[in-house]
């Protein structure tokens, strides 16, 4: 049948069971969000403050609930204010089509109002960009977007369209194709996904780790973003189990086993755990699924695991050997891959090993009731009062280190985090898109005062849906991570760090229509959290903390991961 394009876009979004869409709409965007207007009873539109706000709120939609997120934007600064978050979805492989409409062909090349090339600056950073020129191509495109965003290693797609493509006058052959059956119906996507098909686990590779497992004596698994992202958490625990031994997570790992399992030794690297860097750097035989030995994990690739033989499981070849030399690698799916192994690994026995590696856990630390405020009670109290299955999504710094070292996460899509780039203003946005996705758990957004800098304008996008998202600011007057590197490798220089000026949070939360606290003591903190559970709306707790608070321990980047600067 002959429908327009815009209906195309939007009936491919149906069809792929879209039901929420994050954006902002532009002159260029104008046909798409008209058309989106006779479909409102189908397709939810949150309107964000900010692009940038969008692209987050997307991607943290598509890491809380596993399913392609989806943004929109005009072109020129809407398309190119997408890119940190387009970025952000590509280093932590989340899935997300955004969709953006450039100026009109007659326009295209000549420097017109609100012209970018955003298919040639996204490129580097999806794993494809598309310039659709001709409204025909819009169903086959819209459809290969999400099988690519969705197939393999998961990650972004953007799709550009040209203005005059999304014209009213403009009709194109559409047959509704239901996702599940495209593979087999359509031919594109039956050769794209048979492009992009993840080769089944090479038997001889896995007789081969099996036989290095049975040998070791000292075993070490690390619980990467590939558990995750690839929904592999159950067939995770069982290998850990059967294997019995110690397990160190990634920042990206939170969530593919239970943080308080009794094998799990914390998080691993830059500000691991005692245990987590130790096992690593002792242990005989190291088996890495889904992690890519990023430089904040294997803080200096050359010592790193130096007594053990190496082994990466990973649904992406390319990562194989680009960080940290292996013995033996398995291209495959994570949940896969762990199956087989499931199937032929008898129990194995490894009491010895884990008493010496466990033993180096700390003890339960036992902290004031009074005094000032301290970033571990800040986080005491929201672990024991936070609703069970509440969704964390946090900004990047200190205070994300605290939250993944005090939370324990156990299911994928718990934590949303940058990993990979480290985007400072990524929480906030996360956070509410977890809330779309999710809106039958709590979220709470984990934010430092320099992150919440960045990010507080979609506090409008909280009020204005009713999303009773709590952020909880660790307010110490600084950029604290950075000035904890200043504090310790600089010489206590601090050269533009400190943040001695507005807003007031409490104030800015007002503003926005939100309740807000300004708390300076444990018991200020458990009676305001508490209320801010209550409200059932969105809330700030502004936490006043000391300015030199430092995440412990600390490796400093480049040095072994047993050389602590901090303990």
């Amino acid at each position: 049948m002959k429908i327009r394009g815009t209906q195309a876009i939007l009936e491919c979004l149906l069809e792929q069971g879209v039901d929420t869409i994050f954006g902002y709409p532009g002159g260029t965007i104008l046909n798409v969000y008209d058309e989106l207007y006779h479909y409102r009873d189908r397709l939810r539109h949150i309107l964000t403050a900010h692009e940038q706000g969008a692209s987050h709120a997307a991607d943290g939609y598509a890491r809380s609930t596993g399913k392609v997120g989806v943004c929109f934007a005009t072109s020129g600064p809407g398309a190119t204010n997408l890119t940190t978050g387009i970025a952000t979805a590509h280093l932590d492989s989340s899935p997300v089509v955004f969709i953006t409409c450039n100026v009109g062909e007659s326009l295209l090349g000549k420097d017109s109002f609100q012209e970018v090339d955003i298919t040639g600056i996204a490129m580097p950073i999806t794993k494809a960009a598309f310039l659709v020129r001709d409204a025909s191509e819009i169903p086959s495109v819209m459809r290969q977007a999400f099988a690519i965003a969705a197939s393999g290693r998961p990650g972004p797609v953007l799709v550009d369209f040209l203005k005059n493509v999304t014209a009213p006058d403009q009709l194109v052959d559409y047959t509704p194709v239901p996702a599940e059956r495209q593979a087999d119906a359509l031919d594109d996507i039956r050769a794209l996904r048979s492009r992009m098909a993840v080769p089944a686990p090479k038997e001889t590779k896995i007789e081969g780790l099996l036989d290095l497992i049975r040998k070791a004596e000292r075993p070490l698994l690390l619980c990467g973003g590939g558990v995750v992202r690839g929904r592999a958490h159950r067939e995770f625990l069982t290998f850990a189990e059967r294997l019995d031994a110690p397990v160190a997570i990634t920042v990206m790992g939170g969530g593919g086993i239970a943080g308080d399992h009794p094998l799990v030794t914390g998080m691993i690297g830059m500000h691991g755990s005692r245990a987590s860097n130790t096992a690593c750097d002792e242990c005989d035989l190291l088996i890495a699924v889904g992690c890519r030995f990023s430089d904040r994990v294997a803080t200096d690739p050359s010592s790193f695991a130096s007594q053990a033989q190496i082994v990466q499981i990973d649904i992406d070849r390319s990562e194989f050997d680009k960080n940290v030399l292996t013995d033996l690698h398995i291209t495959g799916d994570a949940k896969e891959v762990l199956a087989v192994l499931n199937a032929q690994l008898e129990p194995q026995h490894h009491d010895a090993w884990k008493e010496q590696i466990l033993s180096l856990l700390p003890a339960p630390e036992v902290l004031p009731k009074d005094g000032p405020l301290t970033p571990g009670q800040v986080m005491e109290v929201i672990d024991q009062n936070a609703p069970e299955g509440t969704i964390f999504a946090t900004d990047v710094g200190q205070h994300q280190m605290w939250a993944i070292q005090s939370v324990h996460f156990r299911y994928p899509g718990q934590l949303l985090t940058s990993g990979g780039f480290g985007t400072m203003g990524f929480g906030l946005g996360a956070a509410i898109g977890a809330q779309a996705g999710n809106p039958g758990k709590r979220v709470l957004h984990l934010t430092g005062d320099g992150c919440f800098r960045m990010n507080c304008n979609e506090l409008a996008t909280v009020e204005h849906y009713g999303f009773p998202i709590i952020s909880v600011v660790f307010n110490n007057g600084t950029l604290g991570m950075v000035r904890q590197w200043q504090n310790l490798i600089y010489g206590k220089r601090f050269s533009e760090t400190t943040l001695d000026r507005g807003p007031d949070f409490v104030k800015l939360a007002e503003a926005y229509g939100l309740r807000g606290w300004r708390v300076q003591s444990r018991e200020e903190m458990e009676q305001a959290f508490q209320q801010a559970l209550d409200c059932g709306a969105g809330a700030v707790i502004d936490c006043v903390l000391d300015i030199d608070e430092m995440v412990r321990p600390m490796v400093a980047a480049g040095t072994p991961v047993t050389k602590f600067l901090l303990n």
